[in-house]
């Protein structure tokens, strides 16, 4: 099996990239959270920095591209080449309001026939290897259908499936019964995307689909950054080597950002999700949350080590 970390914007950057690989090794392939996609040149510094080769040493990185407009796309495409980049992955799965709004990622299901048009104009181009990322609709688990058979028509590197619609979120179960039809339908080779949080949720997926080869993992794995150790050897993380990740990652973030408020604000984003490995820790999150000085914080996050077991 071959695992994916799947991008989330605002935590999974370099900083976070590079002690994660360090300490796991364990991700197959990282996706960088998204660059929004021109042909200007006018890319967000924090854009470029995050896929610069010597911030990601080491690290099979796909950049991921978010636009609505060809040209966009293959200018962008033709930069990430620049830096060293084969493969480019076409996000079609955000479900923020603001992207929707703009009919970019899931927002660009809902026009197909646009859709069809911008694929058709990015691999006439042959700049480099394509993925995408998609949702099965915006609206309606209905789109799918149409949606596959755009798909099937240009040759991407794979097609990593979240089987939820835009309007889901993150909520809702992940519609496998789509999956399914993917599976059967797909002339492109599959990634699937989605609640796979626990060893039970990946040993429940691997006996449903056992021909499926290649799992994306996001908030299970922000959650527990040793969940792949686990998935594919049965190595559970402890609180010593979680505590040496938390602590790598506080000490980067203290070199590069300047004052308590900036490197709160990344590890506040971080503990949202990491703290539900802890057994009954809301009380520990709450003092997390509401700490204004790194000191705070720091005797925060010490009683919760100190005080609690994790989960797993």
């Amino acid at each position: 099996m071959q695992f994916y970390f799947a991008p989330m914007e605002g935590i999974t950057g370099y900083i976070y990239r590079n002690v994660h690989s360090a300490l796991f090794q364990s991700v197959d392939k990282y996706f960088s959270p998204f660059i929004v996609a021109n042909q200007y040149g006018n890319y967000k510094t924090k854009e470029i920095k995050d896929v610069l080769s010597e911030n990601n040493n080491g690290i099979n990185l796909i950049p991921q591209l978010l636009t609505n407009n060809s040209q966009d796309f293959i200018q962008t495409a033709k930069k990430m080449k620049q830096l060293g980049y084969e493969e480019i992955n076409l996000n079609l799965g955000c479900p923020s309001g603001t992207v929707v709004a703009k009919g970019k990622g899931s927002g660009f299901l809902a026009k197909p026939e646009a859709l069809d048009r911008f694929l058709e104009e990015i691999f006439a181009e042959k700049e480099m290897k394509i993925s995408i990322k998609t949702r099965i609709g915006k609206d309606s688990p209905e789109e799918f259908l149409r949606l596959i058979e755009i798909y099937n028509k240009y040759p991407l590197e794979e097609l990593i499936i979240h089987p939820r619609i835009q309007k889901d979120f993150y909520k809702n179960k992940p519609n496998l019964a789509v999956f399914e039809e993917a599976i059967q339908l797909s002339k492109n080779p599959l990634c699937y995307n989605g609640d796979i949080c626990s060893l039970k949720d990946y040993q429940e997926f691997v006996d449903h689909y056992p021909m499926i080869e290649t799992i994306m993992v996001g908030r299970g794995l922000i959650t527990n950054p040793g969940l792949i150790d686990e998935l594919r050897d049965n190595l559970r993380i402890d609180k010593e080597k979680f505590r040496t990740f938390h602590d790598t990652i506080l000490a980067e973030y203290q070199s590069i950002l300047s004052g308590d408020r900036n490197v709160l604000f990344k590890m506040k984003e971080l503990w949202f999700y990491m703290v539900l490995l802890f057994h009954d820790s809301e009380k520990y999150a709450k003092k997390i949350r509401k700490s204004e000085k790194l000191k705070d914080y720091e005797e925060a996050v010490n009683r919760l080590f100190l005080e609690k077991e994790l989960v797993c």
